[in-house]
């Protein structure tokens, strides 16, 4: 469980909490929403030989439909754990660690928004997220062995939305501010997610490139597994909407991909998206005063449902609520949070519309309608466009204030309720250069020196990111050796590269442990020693790339984050302790120690924390480095001369993503592994 959520769980408890079994109080006190009457769907469902779904449909709605059902065919698990969530309930499945997200999902009122909002959807969203939504009932009616808890299905459309609306604002970083609010701590100064969670895209336009094909590489990085892991699918309709790409578990649409025409890949940004508003209150905490007035508190009691072995016990919470925003109430007073897309259901539209977007103008006027709150997005198409959009909703926020700090919550001058428009936006589109990249970093670095938007034309209010990753500056560094054309293989060796920049963070860092004194410390120096001789990449093929890989990513969090470093000595006596305790020598082979595992599945897989052939990883109980985050789901979109489309793609485990039995749980591994594509029957 997160320590952020330690203070509002056990806080919460109280005498008259009563235990009592899943199976009594939790399904008495939900009760699911009337379902819609069933309908009949137009929909076939056809598997490749990879296992993916090709997703065949009369209409829109039925290949939602069709989505769904696909879905839970290969991951019910995840989708049962991500509607339960939105359904306030995921504690009861899941622990304490679930009760995390019912809490998040009452005090950001992800249900009420996307009741508030539902109608403001056209009338095709919303009837692709009730079939969406026909889709799991009939699957979870099918397959009542499968269910774990009672009483959460069926759901309904609005259930879909109100996804969207609780893990949007995640994306961009809410976990920092709501943890240390949680634990009667400010939030810090900076932004971004609390994790690394980072993604490469590139795009080369046909005329830069040495055959005339304009070329995209999706390379999102998403945790392996759970509710934000990358499942890859195809869907055609009757009614013009042609996609492959991949979604996450709650969504009626891919989420990137291409369509005959274009393309896009997402990155992780950072802008400062979110703010924190101290409230001046009254004695006994039920006002706050706002432009000389006192205006009451909005209080609502919650209950949640928190599974403890056999048992599920109610925890009564109360979440509060000011014109800012969600408001949480510590030992330093009442904070209130206000972020973009508050309010908001409208990156469902947009994801939809984007799906079917048929040329780059089509494509940008839906995105000037600003529904998602945050990413970047890579793009490219037929036509030989290419473009880094550093796509957020900036509030549009009055200079004067500190708006990386606490903000004074008791006057409207500091209390924004509008946006810049997509104009005002940081994008790079078509730079003479031919090509363009993001890897979760500026977006003064997107293509070549020269060509990129300049830091000073924007404000110091909009808090764009500063952060500059070890993959921006392995990409620059290798797009910038590359005289004339860009063929594929040279696309592909920046795309799969795995070395360190000594110019970037990481590679301070290493500079760090490389500087430190080790005199009378044997094994130290030793480890100094072997670092020495790295050629500063993971590929496998040197004898100090286990120990190079340990030591960055023992600071691979404060790396992503831009937080400060740590003294290096302890780094370095963690990593040479671990590799000795468990090989017994330092230059244990990478192949070894860093490993991909899934089912009987157990490969050697190369790279490491921050490079562009990006692994991330947690210590198994053997000791060794077992990837669960990074490079996964990656995508090779081209459109050649004819301008018909073509794609490859590759996925770290295989289309049926939880079913162990499935020939297609692990069958994809291997290749991915060796860094090789399979074709996307498209």
């Amino acid at each position: 469980m997160p320590r952020w959520f330690t203070g509002l769980f056990w806080s919460s408890i109280s005498v008259a909490a009563v235990v009592v079994g899943l199976s009594t109080w939790d399904a008495f006190t939900a009760s699911p929403p009337d379902a819609d009457p069933v309908r009949v769907r137009n929909v076939r469902i056809e598997r490749d030989n990879w296992g993916v779904p090709h997703i065949h449909g009369k209409t829109d709605a039925d290949v939602a439909y069709g989505i769904a059902v696909a879905h839970a065919e290969d991951d019910f698990r995840n989708l049962e754990e991500v509607l339960a969530a939105v359904r306030g309930r995921a504690g009861a499945i899941l622990g304490e660690e679930g009760a995390k997200l019912d809490f998040a999902g009452h005090l950001l009122d992800a249900r009420g928004v996307a009741d508030r909002g539902y109608n403001s959807l056209s009338p095709a969203t919303r009837a692709l997220v009730e079939a969406y939504a026909q889709g799991l009932n009939d699957y979870a009616r099918g397959h009542g062995h499968e269910l774990r808890l009672q009483g959460l299905f069926p759901v309904t459309g609005r259930d879909v939305v109100a996804g969207f609306v609780l893990r949007s604002p995640f994306f961009f970083g809410m976990e920092r501010v709501l943890g240390p609010l949680a634990e009667g701590k400010l939030p810090p100064r900076d932004s971004g997610p609390v994790d690394e969670r980072g993604s490469n895209g590139f795009a080369i336009a046909a005329a830069r490139s040495d055959d005339a094909t304009t070329r995209l590489i999706i390379n999102s990085h998403q945790p392996w597994e759970g509710g934000v892991s990358w499942w890859e699918l195809v869907v055609h309709s009757d009614e013009g909407w042609d996609f492959a790409g991949a979604n996450f578990p709650g969504a009626p649409f891919p989420l990137l991909g291409h369509n005959r025409n274009l393309g896009w890949g997402n990155t992780v940004n950072r802008p400062d998206l979110i703010d924190t508003y101290k409230l001046v209150l009254n004695a006994d905490r039920t006002q706050y005063r706002f432009d000389g007035k006192w205006l009451p508190l909005e209080a609502k009691r919650v209950w949640l449902r928190v599974r403890l072995g056999p048992l599920v016990l109610p925890i009564p919470r109360t979440v509060y609520r000011s014109r800012h925003g969600a408001v949480i109430l510590n030992d330093l007073g009442g904070f209130a949070i206000r972020h973009a897309g508050i309010g908001e259901v409208a990156q469902v539209e947009q994801y939809y519309r984007l799906n079917k977007a048929k040329d780059f103008a089509e494509w940008q006027a839906i995105m000037a309608g600003q529904g998602v709150p945050a990413t970047n997005f890579v793009y490219a198409d037929k036509a030989g466009h290419v473009a880094m959009i550093y796509n957020a909703k900036f509030p549009a926020r009055r200079p004067g204030f500190d708006w990386k700090g606490v903000l004074p919550g008791d006057t409207s001058a500091a209390l924004w309720t509008s946006y810049l428009p997509f104009r005002a936006l940081p994008n790079t589109i078509d730079p003479a250069a031919g090509w363009v990249a993001n890897a979760n970093n500026v977006p003064w670095v997107s293509t070549a020196p020269g060509q990129n938007p300049v830091p000073g034309d924007f404000a110091a209010e909009m808090g764009i990111e500063t952060h500059k990753t070890n993959r921006m500056h392995r990409y620059a560094e290798m797009f910038a050796e590359v005289n004339g054309p860009i063929s594929r293989a040279a696309l592909l060796r920046i795309k799969f590269d795995k070395g360190y920049s000594r110019a970037s963070p990481a590679g301070k860092w290493m500079e760090s442990v490389l500087a430190l004194d080790t005199s009378g410390k044997p094994d130290l120096k030793a480890a100094q020693d072997l670092l020495r001789r790295w050629d500063w990449t993971a590929d496998g093929r040197g004898p100090a790339d286990a120990l190079a890989v340990a030591v960055m990513a023992s600071v691979g969090r404060e790396v992503y984050r831009g937080d400060p470093l740590p003294p290096a000595e302890p780094k370095l006596r963690e990593s040479v302790n671990w590799l000795k305790g468990t090989f017994g020598r330092l230059d244990v082979p990478l192949a070894e120690f860093q490993r991909l595992r899934h089912g009987p599945k157990d490969l050697p897989v190369f790279g490491g924390p921050d490079t562009l052939r990006a692994i991330y990883a947690h210590k198994a109980e053997d000791g060794r480095r077992v990837a669960d985050n990074g490079d996964g789901f990656i995508m090779l979109v081209e459109w050649p001369k004819s301008g018909v489309v073509q794609s490859r793609s590759i996925h770290q485990f295989g289309a049926a993503t939880i079913r162990r039995a499935s020939p297609h749980y692990a069958d994809q591994s291997p290749m991915f592994v060796r860094e090789e594509w399979k074709t996307v029957r498209f």
